[in-house]
């Protein structure tokens, strides 16, 4: 897997040599976070896809004890990227409303670390 690289803010970094593109495990690292970055009903042609935290929080308030079933739920939605083989070393922790969730990622060529964190 290849992909361009982004900034900060998500914006598109050109490309002067194929040395400058993601490649695999990191592009498949930032693919997860990219698919993290979409939220629920966000995409207007396929409003049923993107991750579900946000819905999950308007439900309820998420606590360390709910952490066990949403954490393999959040788990279940990364192993739905392509390249992604196995997520393995899963923290989890709700602080008030500061959501935080990290692994590993594991595909063919490697592993790489992610995280995700949202205020909400």
């Amino acid at each position: 897997m290849i992909l361009r690289p982004v900034d900060e803010t998500g914006d598109i970094l050109p490309v002067l040599s194929s040395a400058d593109l993601l490649s695999d495990p990191e592009a498949v690292a930032r693919l997860v976070q990219y698919r993290l970055s979409l939220l629920q009903g966000e995409w207007w042609e396929t409003p049923g896809e993107g991750f579900f935290i946000l819905e999950e929080m308007r439900e309820s308030r998420i606590t360390e004890a709910d952490g066990t079933v949403l954490s393999s739920r959040i788990t279940a939605y990364i192993r739905e990227t392509p390249a992604v083989r196995d997520v393995e070393k899963v923290q989890f922790s709700v602080f008030g409303r500061r959501f935080s969730y990290a692994w590993d990622i594991r595909t063919e060529e490697g592993s790489a670390g992610v995280s995700y964190g949202a205020d909400l």
